[in-house]
């Protein structure tokens, strides 16, 4: 979502888009998913509440939250997005 919402702001051509994509296809190879739903819901819940985050941003930052087990302090979080970035420091991730 991230990379075409900067290709659509014309923030990335679309020789990087494709770049980007490729390299995304390559480490999707090697990342976890997190698949416990109803945790991943219960906590975005709670972030919709705590901070000013769109539905699916609150789900990108519970399924992190979910995945490191409550504790995210030293983990990393990344995204171009200002209020989850905000919202990721908050709740205790790395944020760059």
């Amino acid at each position: 979502s991230a990379l075409y919402r900067k290709f659509r702001d014309h923030d990335l051509s679309e020789k990087g888009l494709n770049e980007a994509l490729q390299r995304l296809k390559q480490l999707g190879s090697a990342w976890s998913e997190v698949t416990n739903i109803e945790k991943t819901r219960q906590r975005a819940n709670r972030l919709l509440a705590v901070h000013p985050l769109r539905a699916a941003d609150a789900l990108q930052l519970a399924a992190a939250l979910v995945a490191f087990e409550d504790q995210p302090e030293g983990e990393f979080f990344l995204t171009f997005d200002h209020n989850l970035a905000q919202a990721g420091r908050f709740e205790g991730f790395q944020v760059n």
